[in-house]
């Protein structure tokens, strides 16, 4: 799934400045890696996906207009032929959701504080190894 020079370009989606810039120095530290965009909303997501075709997005789970989990939903449905990762990120454990995350059709899910360069790389190999 990454882009024929061999990087995964990544979106980045959560409401908040300050852990946006956080996950681009992940991204930018992260080798094979590049940031291919942001946005703030679950609105946004969903159009700059759309728009850029990102490899990967990092999606916060909670967001203003849809959450997250909703942005995954769309994003996956409006994809037609090439259909991005999407590892959902949030604050909070998995097992404090009713719904699972992944039934959304999020590859994976993880806590902001766990989320680093090497949780990045093996959360894409997982995922590819999968797909």
């Amino acid at each position: 799934m990454p882009t024929d020079h061999g990087d995964v370009q990544v979106l980045i989606v959560d409401d908040q400045a300050a852990y946006r810039r956080a996950a681009r120095s992940v991204v930018e530290l992260t080798p094979g890696f590049v940031v291919a965009g942001e946005a703030h909303t679950g609105e946004a997501a969903v159009d700059t996906t759309r728009e850029n075709m990102p490899d990967l997005v990092l999606m916060d789970v909670h967001l203003p207009g849809i959450d997250g989990l909703e942005a995954c939903r769309r994003i996956l449905a409006a994809s037609d032929g090439k259909r991005p990762v999407i590892f959902l990120l949030s604050t909070y454990d998995a097992a404090e959701y009713m719904e699972e995350p992944t039934e959304c059709g999020a590859a994976a899910y993880l806590t902001k504080s766990e989320f680093g360069s090497e949780r990045l790389a093996t959360a894409w190999a997982t995922a590819i190894a999968s797909a």
